[in-house]
Formats: C-alpha cells, sequence, structure tokens
C-alpha cells in the first residue's frame, strides 16, 4: 500500500464516503500526536492521500515514517 517516491512515503486509502474518510483521519491524527510525528496529507471526499517523511532529519523517510505507516495500515484495517 505505501511507495517511497521524492523521499516521501506516500499511501492512498479510500473510503465508502467522506464520514469514513474522516474518521480514519482523527485515528490517524490522535496516533501521530501521541508519537509527535504528523503526517502531511489531503483528503478529497472518500480518499485519503497521506505522505510521511522526517523534517528534522532532512526530509527523507527514516524509522518514524516506517512506525507511523505500520500504525496507519493498522487502523485501515479494522
Amino acid at each position: 500500500m505505501w511507495i517511497e517516491k521524492d523521499n516521501r512515503l506516500v499511501g492512498i486509502f479510500e473510503f465508502n464516503d467522506f464520514g469514513e474518510a474522516f474518521a480514519f483521519m482523527t485515528r490517524v491524527a490522535l496516533v501521530s500526536e501521541k508519537l509527535n510525528h504528523h503526517p502531511e496529507w489531503t483528503n478529497v471526499y472518500n480518499k485519503v492521500e497521506i505522505r510521511l517523511c522526517t523534517h528534522d532529519a532532512g526530509n527523507v523517510v527514516t524509522a518514524k515514517d516506517r512506525t507511523l505507516a505500520s500504525m496507519i495500515e493498522s487502523i485501515y484495517q479494522r
């Protein structure tokens, strides 16, 4: 589900409707806050695109990004 592109992990998540997409984003936001590692993301109706990189490491993909990506996968699978 994740691809590495332009020094970012990129994931696109699709849902039945906006409500499901927004609920997913809320759950991701709570996990991100706990990790103090926040995604770049966009939402259009039922699709959420997430881009992860570690800004304080020079805008590259690090273990922090892979950890958050794994947690996001777990949220999406529910």
